[in-house]
């Protein structure tokens, strides 16, 4: 997730230095969330051929070999890098809550609190260490989105520890596991895709706008990251509780009014208001707003199966249809953006979408199996 969040208090730099349109930025931002949606089915049928655990070292080094090869201004080699990242963290997405389900049946809430709450740590990190990596130590854009690939290689030793340490029976029962096709029959996993879809267009539209949205509006870009980093700082007790509430309740369709209330609030402030107070209490509602709604996701994917290979299949189709309404994000913002020349109309937009976010929310948050 660094090798993303990194991304937006930096992109006017990337802009400038490459010479990027708004709406080739907002394609830049896009890649990854595309990859998402293409490597998705794709990355179950990995698992049961090589076991979780050799698959998500798999994404871990095509995601290391990413951030490598998109340090770099020259165009086809920073959007190939960019997607290459996108395929990588699209594997690990879909596996880890298959990985949870299998080896934590009857703690799903709690680890996937804490794996999404480690994961906010290390993102916000990103996005506010991104610029005075950048401008302050002088070492510029490249040198800061490389530098995200050091937590990746430690992420590699640890899984190919797990992975060889792994139990050669297990890996042979996955491997002749077949894709279950019923489930792209199921309106309840149509609901958990869509849900999972609307609101990573809330992050992503976010991550890769909010920084130059609070830039033309007053605030310094580093000042404009830092803001980032601390809306996604101020979720992360949201990214921890969420899970572990939901999980004690038969459905968790209040969990979903309450994280939407919380996106009215945030994004409308930000509409409404431009002084340094509302831009603070906006951002820290948009703040549970996103921490809340993805750990959410991730939570439903494991309460909606029955079983760690329900799990994966649930995972696949999620993230398959869900990011391809995603990537649609930073896109429609940055176009948005560049035939209004403002923020209104892109805020609007996340605000209509807030509401689709309710709509399959409330379905797939009843207490049904898939």
């Amino acid at each position: 997730m660094p090798a993303i969040t990194s991304v937006g208090p930096i992109i006017g730099s990337i802009q400038a230095d490459v010479g990027l349109s708004s709406s080739s930025a907002g394609l830049l931002t896009s890649l990854p969330v595309i990859a998402f949606a293409i490597m998705s089915p794709l990355a179950p049928s990995l698992a049961n051929r090589l076991s979780n655990e050799w698959a998500m070292l798999i994404g871990l080094l095509m995601l290391f070999i990413g951030i490598s090869i998109r340090s770099n201004s020259i165009v086809i080699l920073l959007f190939s890098g960019t997607l290459l990242v996108g395929l990588g963290i699209a594997v690990l997405n879909v596996l880890l809550p298959s990985f949870i389900k299998d080896k934590f049946p009857h703690k799903i809430g709690l680890m996937t609190s804490l794996y999404t709450t480690a994961m906010g740590v290390i993102a916000a990190a990103a996005s506010g260490l991104s610029v005075p990596i950048a401008d302050g130590l002088n070492l510029g854009w490249k040198v800061a989105l490389f530098i995200w690939g050091i937590p990746t290689l430690l992420a590699l030793f640890n899984i190919f520890y797990l992975a060889r340490k792994g139990n050669s029976d297990q890996h042979m029962e996955r491997k002749f596991i077949r894709t279950n096709k019923k489930m792209w029959k199921s309106p309840l996993a149509w609901q958990v895709a869509i849900f999972m879809g609307t609101q990573s267009f809330l992050f992503y539209s976010t991550i890769s706008w909010l920084p130059t949205i609070l830039n033309d509006q007053g605030v310094s870009m580093a000042t404009a990251g830092w803001m980032l980093s601390f809306t996604q700082f101020i979720g992360l007790p949201a990214s921890f509780l969420v899970p572990v509430i939901a999980e004690k309740f038969r459905n968790q369709q209040g969990v979903v009014i309450s994280i939407i209330i919380s996106s009215f609030l945030g994004y409308g402030g930000l509409l409404l208001g431009t002084t340094t107070t509302m831009m603070v209490i906006s951002c820290t509602f948009i703040g549970f707003t996103l921490a809340g709604a993805f750990s959410l996701a991730l939570t439903l994917i494991g309460l909606r199966a029955r079983t760690a290979i329900e799990a994966a299949e649930l995972s696949g189709m999620a993230q398959t249809l869900g990011y391809l309404l995603a990537a649609t994000g930073p896109l429609l913002i940055g176009f948005l953006n560049d035939i209004s020349n403002g923020w209104t109309l892109p805020l609007i937009v996340i605000l209509i979408d807030s509401v689709i976010v309710l709509i399959f929310g409330l379905g797939a948050g009843r207490n049904k199996y898939v």
